[in-house]
């Protein structure tokens, strides 16, 4: 199984908040974050940090519930830290994780990162946006195509840190042969959409996460970049 893991601070930011995790052969882990200052690249990269470290102490086999208290232990850290520094309050980070484990696969989410899977040459998001504007599609006040342009579409109501009381996505789902799977950030996925992201799994020859980033940049690389893929 390959594995292909990049980040890129975009065209825009100085600094990239972004955070990523290839615990190889099997936890791959996606984080965003957000804050003033450098809180933001705090946040994500502390939950990195605590995801790695708890998940090293747990024997195989791990599942979605035990992902589920990774995060739950990174937002207690973080809300933790930024009570004794002030200038860290407000920060917060996404947080997408996946295990794979022989033939199925476990992932825990919250936030506007996302897991994507393709099979048999369809894409599809196996996450859902913690967004004000995916709880608009779901009331069917927009349809997708509106939400990737929506003034307020980076607008979280779910972040890992910001409050005590979370409620992380989780799940899991039997993996096929040829099946190829996609971590990334919203800098991603607000630059190009789930057509361009499925043409370039398809057809990438050489590194299909730099292809992803490259293509983000093409369209403005507005925010920091991050992508994982698996299995390519």
């Amino acid at each position: 199984m390959k594995v292909y893991q990049k980040t890129h601070v975009g065209k825009v930011r100085k600094n990239n908040e972004d955070s990523l995790l290839v615990a190889e052969p099997n936890i791959f882990v996606a984080a965003d974050g957000m804050g003033g200052a450098a809180a933001g690249e705090i946040a994500s990269g502390m939950l990195i940090d605590t995801v790695k470290n708890f998940l090293s102490t747990i024997p195989e086999p791990l599942d979605e519930n035990i992902l589920s208290k990774a995060i739950l232990k990174a937002n207690a850290e973080i809300l933790r830290e930024a009570k004794k520094n002030p200038q860290l309050r407000g920060m917060g980070t996404t947080a997408t994780i996946l295990h794979l484990n022989k033939d199925q696969a476990y992932y825990a989410h919250l936030g506007d990162s996302r897991l994507y899977r393709l099979r048999n040459s369809a894409l599809k998001q196996m996450t859902i946006d913690h967004s004000y504007v995916e709880l608009l599609v779901a009331l069917g006040e927009l349809t997708p195509e509106q939400a990737r342009i929506h003034p307020m579409k980076n607008l979280l109501t779910q972040a890992v840190g910001v409050t005590e009381e979370i409620e992380i996505d989780a799940g899991n789902f039997k993996v096929e042969s040829g099946d190829i799977f996609l971590l990334c950030t919203d800098g991603l996925t607000n630059m190009i959409d789930d057509s361009q992201i499925e043409k370039i799994l398809m057809n990438a020859q050489k590194d299909p996460a730099e292809d992803l980033i490259n293509a983000a940049l093409e369209e403005g690389g507005h925010d920091n970049i991050t992508a994982i893929v698996i299995g390519c």
